[in-house]
């Protein structure tokens, strides 16, 4: 039984994270992480670079065909990011 002062593993991750103000980082290591779940292993194999700076993804993709595809839906990705996140993680998308 638990106490009413103990906390799950996760609860006391996720306070660590924002104690240390590195929650932030964690989500976007998250990111880069589950990006072949965010838009399938095809896109993934041709992304070449992938990070998220200043509230914004950068993207090197070696398709252009691809890329304008990204290009098309990228309201939708950093919708998807964001709500993976649950937190406002990515307002832009820029192609390098």
């Amino acid at each position: 039984m638990r106490k009413t002062n103990d906390k799950s593993l996760k609860e006391a991750i996720e306070q660590m994270l924002n104690v240390y103000k590195i929650k932030r980082r964690y989500d976007e290591t998250a990111v880069v992480a589950s990006w072949p779940d965010l838009v399938g292993k095809s896109v993934a194999n041709r992304t070449k670079e992938l990070f998220i700076r200043d509230k914004k993804l950068f993207l090197r993709i070696e398709s252009s065909v691809i890329k304008n595809e990204l290009m098309m839906i990228r309201s939708q990705i950093i919708q998807k990011i964001n709500d993976e996140a649950k937190s406002n993680l990515v307002e832009e998308v820029v192609f390098l």
